[in-house]
């Protein structure tokens, strides 16, 4: 990589990702009919918490601030593994669909850490309840990802999402497809996005992600609102590259195609939660599951 393929290399998922929340709420008004914030409002809104002071129980703990700040530098690291276009990928070793997967799983944990550390029930409940959801989405993830080792040979999201990404759709397009709709359903699950979870609710009892935060305020609480947006970068990126069955060649070019295609999973995502309503927490688990078994059925295709 050249000096510039580095520097977007930083400065995309450093930089855009609060621009993709703008997008989903702004799709979501125009749907509603209503001409909703800006598009820039996740931007002030991060201004407006850096420039607070920060409120914490004394009962808390070292865990309580550590939660935030491992949050967002393992999504920083798991976005920075996912190619970006023909740039590839700023970390990229045998093996990193794993380190992937498992950066963010880190990040996850600290949160329910954190959350735990309040000793408030209703962060545990959230907490307990990230935890089980986030256990049934890890398998559709991992056949979503085993679809692109069979298909590609290869153990590096970057090798398995470059220049051969087009032959592997010509060899393996059912599979990539169905591989495509279970990372889908699991970007709405891990992000906290409806029908899974309701980012704006403010009930304890019908919340997930949002009530494992509520004690946070200020610098750390726009750490995690930083942290999610990145977070959701890196699960659309991957879907993106996934979904796409061409590759661009040139630097600037890659990044601009990359970019357009997270604008267009910004307005999917609004627009599924225009039109679905969040489900009941029982039926949570069978739509992870049906996530998993599309990806069982993309990689059957692929032995068969």
């Amino acid at each position: 990589m050249t000096a510039s393929d580095v520097v977007l290399a930083i400065a995309i998922p450093l930089l855009f990702p609060p621009l993709m929340l703008g997008v989903v709420t702004r799709t979501k008004a125009r749907l509603a009919g209503r001409r909703g914030p800006p598009l820039l409002q996740p931007y002030y809104d991060l201004l407006r918490l850096l420039r607070k002071g920060v409120v914490r129980s004394r009962t808390t703990s070292w865990v309580f601030l550590a939660g935030p700040v491992v949050g967002l530098v393992t999504a920083c690291l798991a976005a920075a593994i996912v190619p970006l276009g023909a740039n590839g990928a700023l970390l990229s070793f045998p093996g990193d669909l794993i380190a992937f997967a498992y950066l963010l799983g880190l990040g996850r944990f600290f949160t329910i850490a954190a959350a735990l550390d309040t000793g408030s029930a209703f962060e545990g409940m959230g907490a307990s309840r990230e935890a089980a959801f986030s256990c049934l989405a890890e398998p559709a993830a991992f056949f979503a990802l085993l679809v692109l080792v069979k298909l590609s040979g290869a153990y590096s999201l970057g090798s398995m999402l470059g220049p051969d990404l087009p032959d592997l759709w010509a060899r393996g397009a059912p599979s990539l497809g169905l591989a495509s709709v279970s990372l889908f359903v699991v970007l709405l699950a891990e992000n906290s996005r409806m029908p899974f979870d309701d980012p704006t609710t403010h009930l304890e009892l019908t919340m997930i992600h949002e009530v494992m935060v509520l004690d946070h305020s200020g610098p750390p609480f726009a750490l995690i609102l930083y942290g999610s947006a990145i977070k959701l970068f890196a699960y659309g990126l991957l879907l993106a590259r996934v979904a796409t069955p061409f590759h661009v060649e040139g630097a600037a070019l890659g990044a601009g195609v990359a970019l357009c295609e997270l604008l267009g999973i910004a307005v999917l995502i609004g627009v599924v939660e225009s039109v679905m309503a969040r489900l009941r927490l029982l039926r949570v688990p069978s739509l992870l599951v049906g996530a998993s078994l599309l990806g069982a059925f993309g990689v059957l295709l692929l032995v068969g």
